[in-house]
């Protein structure tokens, strides 16, 4: 089944508090259903002008198309990097009901 609402939003944390505060954030706050914390990975990139090298801590989040923007605000204002990575892929397919509780999960309170 298509996944037309649901996203999986990458980001990376400097450390594991970070990424474990970010993510209780997130799913308190009903922008994502779900935020795996994956194990620390060493990133390569292009900063200001110089290659860099930094231990991360990579999230991948489930939300909705709909809690996208508010999702990426959220990322933005807790985030300690200037420019954090905030990175959304249309879920293309995936067990209905999985996708029908994402989007649940991630509808406004009322």
């Amino acid at each position: 089944m298509r996944g037309v609402n649901t996203l999986l939003v990458l980001t990376n944390l400097p450390d594991q508090a970070a990424a474990r505060s970010l993510a209780e954030q997130l799913v308190a706050a009903r922008l994502a259903a779900c935020v795996n914390i994956l194990a620390p990975c060493r990133s390569v990139y292009r900063w200001q002008g110089k290659v860099e090298t930094a231990d991360e801590v990579p999230l991948l989040i489930k939300t909705s198309s709909e809690r996208f923007a508010e999702l990426a605000a959220a990322i933005r204002a807790s985030h300690p990097y200037a420019l954090p990575e905030v990175v959304a892929l249309d879920i293309a397919a995936g067990l209905p009901e999985y996708l029908a509780w994402v989007t649940a999960e991630t509808a406004p309170s009322a």
